[in-house]
């Protein structure tokens, strides 16, 4: 499926608008990001952003309070493991059902639906008395997070022009990091002081706000959607007309990687810190508290990995809107490589030494997700987006949970860094494949192929 300068059933291009690209200061400001007015774009902006930041942190807070539950549940390591591709693959299922389903009826009601639906499930996650328990809450936050899987990201790629996407969807996953900054530190606190069902019950209220905001300021773009009938074999003709795209196919095993090898580093990261480094925090020999809870070393060291993440986010989608996506991803490949492959190495018994290369770890997947997110959305016209975008973030999901079954197999069998020299290795695989596969989009794809009838 080849790359053109435009679509014309794309609003977000510039033939389809009937204007040029934004230039100037208009280009800078909210009102040139094709979402109306400049306090309309904001709260649309603001509403994913939200979105964003409370799906993203209740899946990441799984990780850094994995011992307290196994402390509470009384589960051994090795089972605790398994919460993570439960949920992951999990949602993996929804998403591939829910990207189809968001072309045809819009991406609007898929994120009204999704928060609305994944409030209610972290909501059970505050009742739960049993690993397995738990283990069926994930699975359904799993499925309910399918539905937004993609939605955000879509949803920027219907309403924005590329010129301007970078720096979009870098604001909007913006909200990933400022989750590591905030919710997961706080979240892994009020796990370890108060229980872990705790972070789960908060999530759900502010997911349960985001759905009321989605609902108040969100509107559907303007974007034509895919009119083929709602049933299973349309799905698969659909994704079967994707995967015939090579560029499809080089999208979908990228984010298998780059999944993969995150899943890899950080699904026992926590573990190995809490069985090699002292967890207590203290300031001029006071310990460090929130709201009368002590903090520890965890959370300190996801709240400054986050903040890198959220200063480079946003740039990094912006610098890719001039220099263009590729070269960005691969620089962020070689840094990420680097970095996890020296990280036993570096950190003895020192372990302040982790916060720069947990920084240096966030930074460089920060770098690369903004570019990545806007060049995927290229890929195919608005009517087939929110199918590829579910098909990658599906496929990703999977590599999740087998990067930390993965883990788990050889944190017990060789420890922690042999767990860093397989997912440096996936890292320069990933390389390999963006530089010799991806493509690097100069506008909108145009369909060569008529939708699935």
């Amino acid at each position: 499926m080849p790359v053109a300068p435009n679509d014309s059933d794309d609003p977000s291009s510039p033939s389809a608008s009937g204007a040029s690209a934004p230039s100037g200061d208009s280009a800078r400001g909210l009102s040139g990001l094709g979402l109306g007015s400049a306090s309309r774009a904001a709260a649309t902006l603001g509403a994913l952003w939200l979105l964003v930041f409370t799906a993203a942190s209740q899946t990441i807070i799984i990780t850094p309070i994995l011992p307290v539950i196994g402390e509470a549940l009384r589960v051994s390591d090795a089972l605790l493991g398994w919460l993570i591709p439960a949920y992951s693959w999990a949602l993996a299922a929804a998403a591939l059902v829910m990207g189809p389903v968001s072309d045809r009826i819009g991406r609007r009601r898929v994120l009204l639906i999704g928060s609305g639906a994944l409030a209610g499930a972290l909501l059970l996650h505050g009742l739960v008395g049993s690993f397995v328990g738990l283990m069926g809450a994930r699975v359904l936050a799993g499925a309910c997070g399918g539905m937004l899987s993609g939605a955000a990201v879509s949803y920027v790629g219907d309403a924005v022009p590329y010129s301007r996407r970078g720096w979009a969807t870098g604001v909007v996953m913006s909200g990933v990091p400022v989750g590591l900054v905030f919710g997961v530190p706080i979240g892994r606190v009020l796990a370890a002081g108060l229980g872990f069902r705790v972070p789960f019950i908060i999530f759900a209220a502010l997911m349960a706000l985001t759905c009321v905001l989605v609902l108040a300021v969100v509107p559907q773009p303007k974007v034509k959607l895919d009119e083929s009938r709602l049933d299973l074999p349309a799905f698969l003709a659909g994704y079967a007309s994707l995967l015939r795209s090579g560029d499809n196919r080089a999208a979908a095993v990228t984010y298998f990687l780059m999944y993969l090898g995150l899943g890899l580093l950080i699904a026992y990261l926590p573990i190995w810190i809490s069985a090699t480094q002292p967890l207590g925090v203290t300031l001029f020999g006071e310990p460090l508290a929130v709201f009368g809870l002590p903090i520890d070393f965890i959370a300190t060291l996801f709240s400054v990995g986050g903040l890198a993440s959220v200063l480079i986010g946003p740039w990094a989608g912006g610098l890719s809107d001039r220099t263009g996506r590729k070269p960005m991803i691969l620089v962020s490949c070689i840094g990420l490589g680097l970095v996890t492959l020296g990280l036993t190495y570096v950190v003895g018994e020192a372990r302040w030494a982790l916060y720069p290369i947990y920084i240096a770890i966030m930074g460089f997947f920060a770098l690369r997700a903004s570019p990545l997110q806007a060049l995927l959305t290229a890929l195919v016209p608005g009517r087939q987006r929110g199918t590829l975008m579910s098909l990658v973030i599906a496929v990703g999901q999977i590599g999740t949970g087998v990067g930390g079954i993965m883990a788990g197999a050889l944190y017990g069998a060789w420890g922690f860094r042999s767990v860093t020299f397989a997912s440096a290795a996936t890292v320069v695989v990933l390389a390999w494949v963006v530089w010799r596969y991806l493509p690097e989009p100069t506008g909108q794809a145009e369909c060569v192929e008529p939708l699935a009838a």
